[in-house]
C-alpha cells in the first residue's frame, strides 16, 4: 500500500539549530517533499534558544540538505521547500518566549487551514522534554497536536515513569510518538513481511527448529564528541534498552491480528512481558582501548574528550536473554552491541537446530553444521542463508551454496532513510513504528537488574570484536543442558 500525503499541518522542530536537525530531520523533510509525501499545505517552524531568524534557518537548512539529503539539491524544489521554513527564538528558560511561538502558529493555522493540527518534534536532549511540555501546555497548544520524543525516554524505570507522567499532563497517549529510529529502517519492517507472508518461514520460527538467535549492532566509530552523554549512558542504556529490545520484539513477537497500529504494538508489548529479566551472571561488559580501526589508529575510550580518566563505563555489552513463552522456551538470545568494532553492521542471525539424523556419516561426511539465516539491517540491507548441495560428479561430496537477497540488487533502489518514514507516519497519525508507554517501561524493567552492574569491565582493543569473555557467553557449554 502506497503512502499518502498527510493532512495540512505545522511542524515545530525544537532544537532546530542542533546536530540531529542538521543531519537527519531537515534532509528527511526535504526528501519527503521531493517524493510528494509532505502535506499539500505545511509549514516548518524551527525553535530553540539560538538567535536565528527565518533566513538564518533557511541558510542552515540548505547546507544540511546539500550535505545529507538523498536527493540532489535542486534549486526549484529547494525554493518551494524553503518558503515553508521559519524560525522563532524561544529559550526554554524564558516563560514568556513561547508566547511568540503561539502567535506564529496561530497565523500559520489560518493560512494553512490546519485547524490547530501541529507536530511538535523534540530534537533536544531529553532533559529539556519536561520544560517543553510545560511550555506547550501553558500556552494551550496541545489540543489538536502530537509530540515526538527522541530516545532516551528516561535513564531508568523511575525516570521513565516520571517523564511519562509529565508528558501526560498536556498530551493523551495517542498524541505521543516515542521514536526509536531503528524501527524506521526498511529492513526491520521487512522482518514482519518475511515472517508472516512466507508460510515456510513462519512454521520454522520457534523453539522446535531454532537453536539460538544472535542480534549484533557493531559500530567502528567511538564516542566522538558525545563523551559527556556516554559517561551517563553507556552501551546498556544507549543500545540495549531501546534498539536491541525493539529489534528482538519484531523478530520474536506473535502474529498480530492485523497490521493496525495497536494490534502490532499489543503483540510487541506481550512479547516484552514474556521476557525474563536480565541477569548479571549472563552479561559481559567491555571498554575499548587504543587500537586500529579501518586502517586508522584510534585512542582508548578513557582518552576521549569529556571522558573520566578512570571511567568504568561500558562501550561494549554482550548478554544472554530468554523469552518464557511456548514459542521460544529454551532458546537463548545473544545480544551484543559495541563501539570501535571492526566494521559497521546490524544483523540478526537465526541459527537452526542440527539434524538428529546422521544420514551422510556412512558416506564419510562429518557432522553437518547448523544452517543459519541472516537478516541484515545495515549497511548491506538484505537476507541471506546458506544451504548444502551435492557437488557434480561421482561420489557424495557436499558444498555450501549461498542464497542472497539484497534491496539494491532486487529492487534497484536503496531503502529510504528511517527518519523519512517516521516523520511521515507521525504527520499521518500512524503509531505502528513508535513506542508505547507500557513497552518503554517494560523495557526498563527488563534491563533494571544489570543497569548499574558492578561486573568487571573487560578491556578490548579497538578494531577487535570485543572482549574474549563475550565468546564464552555464547559457547554452547555455557547454556546448553548436558
Amino acid at each position: 500500500m502506497a503512502l499518502a500525503s498527510p493532512p495540512p499541518q505545522t511542524l515545530v522542530l525544537f532544537g532546530a539549530s542542533g546536530d540531529l536537525a542538521r543531519r537527519k530531520l531537515l534532509p528527511a523533510l526535504y526528501d519527503l517533499a521531493c517524493d510528494g509525501l509532505m502535506p499539500e499545505r505545511y509549514a516548518i517552524v524551527g525553535s530553540g534558544g539560538s538567535r536565528l531568524d527565518d533566513e538564518g534557518l533557511r541558510e542552515r537548512a540548505r547546507g544540511a540538505v546539500d550535505e545529507f539529503s538523498r536527493h540532489r539539491l535542486d534549486d526549484r524544489r529547494w525554493q518551494a521547500f524553503a518558503r515553508g521554513l521559519s524560525y522563532v527564538s524561544a529559550p526554554l528558560d524564558d516563560p514568556d518566549a513561547f508566547g511568540a511561538l503561539r502567535e506564529r502558529l496561530a497565523a500559520l493555522d489560518a493560512e494553512l487551514g490546519a485547524h490547530g493540527r501541529r507536530l511538535f518534534y523534540c530534537g533536544t536532549p531529553s532533559s529539556a522534554f519536561p520544560t517543553i511540555v510545560h511550555r506547550i501546555g501553558e500556552q494551550g497548544l496541545a489540543g489538536n497536536a502530537r509530540i515526538v520524543l527522541e530516545k532516551p525516554i528516561g535513564r531508568d524505570l523511575a525516570s521513565a515513569v516520571q517523564l511519562d507522567g509529565t508528558v501526560r499532563e498536556a498530551f493523551e497517549e495517542p498524541q505521543v510518538f516515542r521514536i526509536d529510529h531503528y524501527l524506521g529502517k526498511e529492513t526491520v519492517q521487512n522482518i514482519l513481511v518475511f515472517r508472516f507472508a512466507n508460510s515456510m518461514v513462519e512454521r520454522a520460527w520457534s523453539c522446535e527448529a531454532v537453536d539460538h538467535v544472535q542480534i549484533t549492532v557493531a559500530e567502528p566509530g567511538g564516542v566522538e564528541r558525545r563523551g559527556r552523554y556516554y559517561e551517563e549512558a553507556g552501551a546498556l542504556r544507549d543500545m540495549v534498552q531501546n534498539h536491541l529490545l525493539q529489534v528482538l520484539s519484531f523478530v520474536t513477537m506473535e502474529p498480530p491480528d492485523s497490521l493496525a497500529p495497536e494490534d502490532v504494538r499489543d503483540r510487541k508489548a506481550q512479547l516484552l512481558g514474556d521476557m525474563r529479566l536480565l541477569s548479571a551472571q549472563e552479561l559481559v561488559r567491555g571498554q575499548y582501548t587504543a587500537g586500529v580501526v579501518e586502517g586508522h589508529e584510534v585512542p582508548a575510550y578513557r582518552e576521549e574528550e569529556r571522558v573520566a580518566p578512570q571511567s568504568t563505563v561500558e562501550t561494549f555489552v554482550a548478554l544472554r536473554a530468554w523469552i518464557d513463552n511456548a514459542r521460544w522456551r529454551g532458546v537463548p538470545f545473544f545480544l551484543r552491541a559495541g563501539k570501535r568494532l571492526p566494521r559497521r553492521t546490524t544483523e540478526v542471525a537465526i541459527v537452526l537446530r542440527e539434524s538428529q539424523r546422521r544420514l551422510f556419516e556412512g558416506a564419510g561426511i562429518e557432522r553437518l553444521p547448523a544452517h543459519h539465516l541472516a537478516l541484515r539491517i545495515q549497511p548491506d540491507e538484505g537476507i541471506s542463508m546458506v544451504f548444502r548441495a551435492k557437488e557434480p560428479g561421482p561420489g557424495m561430496a557436499l558444498d555450501t551454496v549461498p542464497m542472497d537477497f539484497s534491496y539494491g540488487g532486487s529492487f534497484r533502489t536503496r531503502p529510504t532513510e528511517a527518519y523519512e518514514r517516521l516523520l511521515h507516519d507521525a504527520m499521518a497519525d500512524d503509531q505502528t513504528l513508535f513506542l508505547r508507554e507500557d513497552a518503554v517501561e517494560r523495557s526498563w524493567e527488563i534491563v533494571a537488574p544489570v543497569l548499574d552492574s558492578s561486573a568487571t569491565v573487560h578491556p578490548y582493543a579497538a578494531g577487535t570484536w570485543g572482549p574474549s569473555a563475550a565468546g564464552e557467553l555464547i559457547a554452547p557449554r555455557a547454556w546448553r543442558p548436558g
